[in-house]
């Protein structure tokens, strides 16, 4: 039930020959690595599976063609690793940074895998997804992000990542500005949500630990209890802010049922399978065990969707110039509209859920 790989794609491969000479000087114990396979989920950084003499690893870089160095810093976000192993512990133990571009041409780190169930669009075989299942994952994947928001950043040092102060504006002038850097096409419903979100953006409030992509596929599952998380992937954008913000992001991926019949990236959260929370079943459990104020729940949202269009349209124009060959990527422009209509639809109907 672990995560698939496939062989490496093309114009994306790794001089298996200089990585292996580099780890034997840095992890002495490393007598070979035997096979690099890739996992294809995931829409952004690079991820490999090696194969060593002592246990897999996996090899996180950069997508190819990225200049947005802040979304992809890998020597960040294996410092941010660092600090919260001890602080968070469902973190994947850390192998070896590599900073030095010259090597492969690019900053990589390695980490050790975490053997679990990924839950991705396309269900393990075999695994029991009943309703009764799907509920407890899901209420399980809300009190860990309700966790993750209640860490302490002052007394963990945590306040180190980012600034609190000002969070909410800083990221809607933020991702507008990165909407306007990957656009491609002229799409009115993106324009409207920025302006939108300028107009109603509220105070800053609830600072803590950020995760910034905290969904299904981030997370990996016990295979024995399923409910139970192991691990959190994917800290490349983690920092601390207004929390609700990270909980807006979660909730635009948070599909819900006739969504996945519209929307295949929306289909590939396993959100919308019978048994899961709704999204406003979501707010009023994370609301209870937080305490957190979410009275402009319907902005969180709204700017989420509104992220999540911008993430997909920077992956678009990188394809579009030919940084990528991943076939996913072409279609993704039909995204961005998605994501925008979604929005869209909430500030009409004042709502987050049944919105289709």
């Amino acid at each position: 039930m672990q995560d698939q790989t496939i062989d490496v794609r093309s114009g994306e491969n790794i001089n298996i020959d200089t990585l292996s000479a580099y780890l034997k000087r840095h992890v002495p114990e490393l007598t070979n690595i035997t096979e690099v396979r890739q996992f294809p989920g995931g829409f952004s950084n690079l991820t490999y599976l090696l194969r060593t003499n002592l246990g897999d690893w996996v090899l996180r870089r950069p997508p190819l063609g990225a200049k947005i160095k802040s979304a992809h810093d890998m020597a960040r976000e294996y410092r941010v690793l660092e600090k919260m192993g001890p602080i968070y512990g469902r973190i994947p133990a850390l192998v070896h940074l590599c900073e030095d571009e010259t090597l492969l041409g690019y900053t990589f780190y390695i980490m050790e895998r975490v053997e679990g169930i990924i839950l991705r669009n396309k269900p393990p075989q075999g695994l029991d997804l009943s309703p009764p299942r799907m509920r407890a994952i899901s209420e399980a994947t809300i009190d860990n992000l309700a966790l993750l928001h209640q860490i302490n950043i002052e007394s963990t040092g945590l306040t180190e990542l980012g600034k609190p102060e000002g969070y909410v504006a800083r990221q809607v002038s933020g991702w507008t500005k990165r909407y306007h850097n990957a656009q491609t096409d002229d799409i009115a419903v993106m324009e409207e949500l920025a302006n939108w979100m300028v107009q109603n953006q509220p105070i800053d409030g609830c600072p803590g630990l950020i995760h910034n992509d905290y969904k299904y596929d981030n997370l990996v599952l016990d295979q024995a209890e399923p409910a139970r998380i192991l691990a959190v992937l994917d800290w490349e954008m983690a920092t601390v802010g207004d929390t609700r913000m990270d909980l807006g992001t979660s909730l635009a991926y948070w599909s819900e049922g006739p969504e996945a019949k519209v929307m295949q990236l929306a289909a590939s959260n396993l959100t919308w399978l019978p048994g899961n929370l709704t999204r406003m079943e979501v707010v009023e459990r994370y609301q209870h065990t937080t305490g957190h104020q979410l009275d402009d729940i319907l902005f969180y949202f709204v700017y989420g969707a509104f992220k999540i269009g911008v993430i997909v349209q920077q992956i678009y124009s990188r394809w579009k110039q030919g940084h990528s060959k991943d076939p996913r990527f072409s279609e993704l422009i039909h995204a961005v509209h998605y994501f925008g209509n979604l929005a869209r639809l909430a500030i009409e109907k004042d709502r987050i859920s049944q919105l289709l």
